[in-house]
Formats: structure tokens, sequence, C-alpha cells
């Protein structure tokens, strides 16, 4: 065994029974599980956070069937290399054999490195196995999405990672089974929680805290809670600023404010902002909640927001968090109307349906003689000096409409 790569590496399962997680995928009966035992692998795709397993199930498949796999990076490969894995494959096809394309990051080929896989995947000369972190339906070639199984990984729990490390503990072939180290409950509950459901993240993180262990018993050695939090510094926040979970984080939160949750949106708020977001575009974001959502119920609600806008653009992070917390408890326990939301929306439909219908001749001004000598501005009545309460503001086609 090559110890000179990472645990992560040296300790990554070679069959299903081994595999941690992703039960609903790779359970009994499953179909994922009896496609790879029978040897009937699809073209898929692995969509999941990082270290929930996208590479270990490939890494399965390879050790487990017959085929001719082949790895590539979409960071460090392209066209070139995939014409010879085609020219590869091709090769296979004539003695029988099937090839297997696992093309890890898929999302980071652009689409006419994806457009050259499509013919290859719809003929059958590989099989493709994608691996990504972003959403497939806006980051992968859709006709690739089509001919291809996607398969969902979810973020591993507390539990399935403590699973993982005893694993790497007890394994003295590829672990670190003959490092006699000693390891309390507790700590092993904290590394499996700031790892954030990351397995490659807690076993580089147990690999850190074995390397650099000073605190020596007899027969072996102990990792601490201190050193643990040492080693990792501060946890790593999943939080993509150009990614799905951006859209996702930004939802959670308008739908908690929107539900009266001041709680739950402090909680998304702070995911955000920790993770690195532009204050100011929650604060717009923010506004635009104050319009849509408050409206005409807390007319106040507007113009705070807009000056925790301003506040967020003067000041920043981290000093703008707290301008950011008030707007949101304040959102969140005000009360709420759509009728400016809604009464737009019905307008404009009403625009789009008529056209470009005549303003009625009393509601025009009239600056100049000739406007004055076509009647403009006839029979307006000026609301101030008298009784408008009769007047009409619609144009004919469409007296009497209610918006709100």
């Amino acid at each position: 065994m090559n110890n000179t790569k990472p645990l992560a590496d040296r300790v990554r399962p070679n069959n299903l029974d081994e595999f941690v997680g992703q039960e609903e995928l790779v359970g009994k009966n499953s179909f994922l599980r009896n496609a790879i035992e029978s040897e009937s692998i699809p073209s898929m795709i692995f969509w999941g956070p990082p270290g929930s397993g996208k590479t270990t199930l490939a890494n399965i498949i390879a050790n487990q069937t017959k085929a001719d796999f082949n790895q590539l990076s979409a960071v460090t490969s392209g066209i070139k290399d995939l014409k010879e894995v085609i020219e590869r494959a091709e090769q296979n096809a004539r003695l029988g054999m099937p090839t297997i394309l696992f093309l890890d990051e898929i999302h980071r080929w652009n689409k006419a490195q994806q457009d050259a896989l499509l013919p290859h995947v719809e003929n059958g000369t590989i099989i493709l196995i994608g691996a990504t972190t972003e959403n497939p339906s806006f980051e992968v070639n859709s006709a690739l999405v089509s001919r291809s199984r996607v398969f969902v990984l979810h973020r591993l729990s507390a539990d399935n990672i403590a699973d993982v490390l005893k694993a790497a503990l007890n394994d003295k072939k590829r672990g670190l089974g003959n490092q006699d180290i000693k390891l309390e409950k507790e700590v092993i509950s904290l590394i499996a929680h700031l790892s954030n459901g990351d397995a490659r993240t807690a076993l580089n993180t147990l690999e850190i805290c074995a390397n650099q262990s000073k605190t020596c018993l007899p027969g072996g050695m102990e990792i601490t809670k201190e050193l643990v939090k040492q080693a990792v510094q501060k946890q790593h926040l999943m939080y993509d600023k150009n990614g799905e979970e951006h859209y996702n984080i930004i939802s959670a939160l308008h739908k908690s404010l929107r539900g009266g949750d001041a709680h739950a949106g402090l909680y998304w708020l702070a995911r955000m902002l920790e993770g690195g977001e532009d204050p100011t575009y929650i604060a717009r974001r923010l506004l635009r909640f104050a319009a849509e959502d408050v409206g005409v119920a807390d007319n106040f609600a507007t113009v705070l927001a807009n000056s925790v806008f301003d506040s967020c653009k003067k000041i920043g992070m981290p000093e703008c968090n707290v301008h950011l917390s008030q707007l949101v408890i304040y959102l969140a326990n005000t009360k709420k109307s759509i009728a400016a939301y809604r009464g737009y929306k019905k307008a404009k439909t009403d625009v789009e349906k008529h056209g470009n219908l005549g303003v009625p001749i009393h509601l025009r001004n009239a600056p100049t003689k000739l406007m004055k000598d076509l009647d403009y501005g006839k029979d307006y009545k000026y609301t101030p000096l008298e009784d408008s309460s009769d007047q009409e503001y619609f144009p004919e086609e469409l007296r009497g409409k209610k918006y709100f």
C-alpha cells in the first residue's frame, strides 16, 4: 500500500459493502446497486456536494465491472484527451469490451467540449459517468442529461462521517490502525460536525491531527479537541456565490421572512454572510422583499430596507451585519401585503392585452393654444377645489377596473 497517498484516498471503499451513506441509492434492491452488481451500467451523472461519495462510487464501479475504466478531470483535460479515450473505446468495441469514461467535475467542461461527448454516448461507444457539485439542469448539456440517469447524493450525516472515521482508525492495512491512536467519542463527533458532511474533509482533518499529535500515552498517542480545533481553525461553509446553493439559501431567507420566522431568517442570513456573500446583494433582495411581500401593510418597511441598503454600501462587512439582522427581524415580524405586487401584475396584463389606449381628453395637459382648441383638459375637475368623486381616470375600455 502506498502510504504517501492521502488517507482519504487510501481508505476509499472498494465495494458497496464498505460504502457509507446514500442508502437510498445503493441500498438493497436499489437500481444503482443492481446495475453495478449485474454490470449493466447506464450512462449516469452523480450530483452532490463535495465528499458525499461521487468519486468513490465511480471507483467501486471500476473495481466491480469488467469494462475498460478511464478517468478524466474536466479541470485538466479537454477534447484531445477525449479523442484518445474514444479511439481506445472503438478498439475495445471490436473486442466486445465496454468502455466507461468517468469525467470528474463535468460542469467545468464548456458547451463545445460537452457536445463532443454526445454522439459517443448516444451510439454506445462509451458509458459516461459524470460527477458534479452543480445542478446538472444548469451546468450540463441538456442532451447529455436526457441520455443519462441522474443520481442525487446528499450531504453525509454526522453519524455517517463518524463511521468513516472509525473505519479509517481501525484499518491496519490502508488506514491508521497500526498507529495506536486514542480518540474519545466526543472528539470523533467534533471532527464529524466540523466536516459539514464532507467525508474527505473529515479524513484530512484526522490525518493532520495524527501527524501533529504530541500528546503521547503509554502505547500510543491521543488526539484532543484542542488539536482538532487548531487543525480546522474555521469550519468550511458550503456556499457558492455563483452556484445553486446561492439561490437555495436566498430562497430560504425569503420564505422564512414571508412565514414570519425571524430566527430562521437570521440563520440563513448568517449562512450567506459567513460564506462570503456581498452584503449589498442581500440588502437589495430584502429591499425588494419589503415592497413585494410587506408592501402597503407597513410602508416603513421599504424606508428601513433602503436605509439598510445604504448602510451596507457605506460601511460593508462585518459592521453591516447588525443592520441586516435588524432588517431581517423587522421584515419577519411585520404585517404582510402583496397588494402592490399583484396589482402591478394585473395592470401589466391589461397593458399587454389592450396596447396603447388613449389618455382621456380631460386628463391631458394643454400647454398650447392648439391643444386647448382640441379640448385637451376640458371638463377636468381640480380635486383641491371641487368635488371630483365622479371623475374617471381610466381609458374608456378599462372604466371601473380594480387591481387590488
